[in-house]
């Protein structure tokens, strides 16, 4: 009978094993699906008043430093990450044939000065000889009509002759005298005609040389005007190298030496203006039916974990990424494979003085969250 008895308390004993093992395992499950259920709808509640992502990274304006003239480098005078102010000399070009030019221009200059001057001197000479012309012309037309009166009283004079010669009343000597004193005066009268007519010519000629020379004033004046705009250039040429900082901010890395020769337009290094920063978030097109300018938006920094920055929608891109890409996406060809694509959006510091936003980087990783409510 005992041995009965202990048999079926150990029996008993093997029965509530299980069923203590069941209910832990139950405590458990329930305890795993209830934090599970918590999780999902904690984060559909997030998901339904927040649009996150991780495509996101710190802008900063970037300026190039590109000389404007080309010429050999006599002076760096900045390192790598240097802060620099506006109007700082960096980079001193060779100026040596930018002087030259400069001298060249100034010489051209004063010869088409010197131009002007002596077409002014001729035109001056053309007027003087213009009123002499005409001054010669009155004197001749005054001899004229002296002569035209002479002209009549000798023919008054041969007239009488021939009818005294008639009856012998003169002698033959007496007739001729007066018919040679009315040829000279006829022949005085025509050489005084003519000596008019080439008189109105040479003023013809004169007042033609005085506009031809007229002409070369204005012609002259013209090449004044464009010799200095060669001057000005040359000196704006020569002021060209020695390149300056066009903003204040740090200088990238630099890599341009003293003996290089660079090309106007070149790129030698570049300035970011880390003054103003934001970031640029990219969210994928089935993000942006909620999201409007003016929301406020949590930026975490990956360099700055411990830190949440407070920020604000200010802008979207006008087209997707990929739009503005190399080789832009042509769905009209080939095979079509539909991808999400992603918006860039502009989102700023509300704190720009905040001495975090003033130690990021231009590049640097971020993760925004935008508060749609």
């Amino acid at each position: 009978m005992e041995a009965k008895v202990i048999e079926t308390e150990k029996t008993t004993e093997n029965t509530n094993e299980p069923k203590k093992k069941s209910k832990g395992f139950l405590i458990v499950l329930i305890l795993l699906v209830a934090f599970g259920a918590w999780f999902g709808i904690s984060k559909y509640t997030h998901a339904q008043h927040h649009e996150e992502t991780d495509d996101a990274h710190v802008e900063a304006n970037i300026s190039p430093v590109i000389p404007r003239v080309s010429g050999y480098v006599a002076d760096v005078r900045v390192n790598d990450n240097q802060r620099v102010k506006k109007g700082d000399t960096l980079v001193v070009l060779d100026n040596r044939d930018l002087k030259i030019k400069l001298e060249q221009a100034e010489a051209a200059l004063q010869t088409a000065q010197s131009n002007l001057s002596a077409a002014k001197s001729s035109t001056n000479a053309a007027s003087a000889n213009i009123a002499s012309s005409r001054a010669s012309i009155g004197t001749i037309n005054a001899q004229i009509e002296t002569a035209k009166v002479n002209v009549w009283r000798t023919s008054q004079d041969y007239d009488r002759y021939a009818n005294l010669i008639k009856d012998h009343s003169i002698t033959q000597q007496q007739y001729e005298q007066a018919l040679a004193a009315k040829q000279t005066a006829e022949r005085q009268l025509q050489v005084l005609e003519e000596q008019r007519a080439q008189a109105a010519q040479q003023t013809i000629a004169v007042a033609s040389q005085s506009n031809a020379t007229s002409s070369q004033i204005g012609i002259a004046g013209s090449v004044i005007k464009q010799r200095q705009v060669d001057v000005e250039d040359a000196k704006l040429n020569l002021s060209y190298a020695v390149i300056t900082a066009p903003a204040d901010g740090l200088i990238s890395k630099v890599s341009v030496q003293p003996g290089q020769f660079v090309q106007a337009g070149q790129s030698l290094f570049s300035i970011v203006l880390n003054e103003d920063v934001w970031v640029i978030g990219n969210f994928k097109e089935t993000q942006f039916d909620k999201m409007k300018i003016g929301q406020n938006v949590t930026v975490h920094i990956d360099a700055f974990p411990s830190h949440d920055f407070d920020a604000k929608l200010t802008s979207f891109s006008p087209a997707t990424g990929s739009s503005f890409a190399l080789l832009p996406p042509d769905n009209a060809s080939g095979n079509f494979v539909k991808v999400v694509q992603r918006l860039p959006v502009k989102i700023e510091f509300k704190n720009p003085n905040d001495p975090a936003v003033k130690q990021l980087r231009a590049g640097m990783n971020a993760v925004v969250d935008v508060h749609l409510d």
